[in-house]
């Protein structure tokens, strides 16, 4: 898979993909990130990518030129499966989105900043628009980050065992159960029976329950989508 990214600030994405299991993925040839500065595609003297917006207001609007130079050049090397735009006011991003995502071969990511990209870029270029949360960032490069965290785990051979990202909270539209480790006595703090069983189906049946139990207490509306 390869993800490109978008920003006037690339400085931002230097450390979430030079560590732990991100770069392990583009060590093995998994994934390719690569970060490209707006300003390098802009027309405009002083490597200007931003202005004032129409009808007054607070904040600058991201110019319409320069993203649309950058896109379309990254266009005409590639086809991407979704150009997306990290917005306040995109789609609420879930696991099923990086699912579905992980299936993708080529993702270009817009980062937007200020108050956002010109209306134009949204209605002619982008054809996926992602939200991490309902609040607002100074710009799109964390939420970008954690886009391609989430996706980029889910890729075969990503994970040293595959079968981990199968059983994250989500995937079953449940929270995932407790874990836990050695000792299995900690200051009398006991790992449940169940779990030191050694039979595959009580264990199994015990993460069940657990996982359903911890989902009705703390993300009930989890279980209200199906209902």
């Amino acid at each position: 898979m390869r993800i490109d990214i978008i920003t006037v600030v690339p400085g931002l994405l230097e450390s979430p993909f030079a560590h732990s299991i991100m770069k392990r993925a583009q060590d093995k040839g998994l994934l390719e990130v690569h970060v490209h500065n707006l300003r390098d595609f802009t027309p405009y003297k002083h490597a200007q990518v931003d202005d004032y917006q129409f009808g007054g207001g607070a904040g600058m609007v991201m110019m319409p030129e320069p993203l649309a130079l950058c896109i379309e050049s990254f266009q005409q090397q590639r086809t991407y499966d979704e150009i997306i735009y990290m917005t306040p006011d995109g789609q609420r991003f879930e696991q099923k989105i990086a699912n579905r995502l992980s299936m993708k071969g080529n993702l270009m990511i817009i980062c937007g900043h200020y108050k956002g990209i010109d209306e134009r870029i949204r209605e002619h270029y982008i054809t996926m628009e992602i939200s991490i949360g309902d609040y607002v960032l100074s710009g799109g490069e964390l939420a970008a980050a954690v886009v391609v965290d989430a996706v980029g785990r889910l890729l075969p051979g990503v994970l040293n065992d595959e079968t981990s990202a199968l059983f994250d909270s989500f995937q079953d539209d449940l929270l995932a159960p407790p874990v836990y480790t050695r000792p299995a006595d900690f200051r009398g703090w006991k790992v449940p029976d169940e779990l030191l069983s050694g039979d595959p189906k009580i264990v199994d049946a015990w993460r069940q329950d657990k996982a359903l139990e911890r989902t009705q207490q703390r993300r009930p509306d989890l279980l209200e989508r199906h209902d």
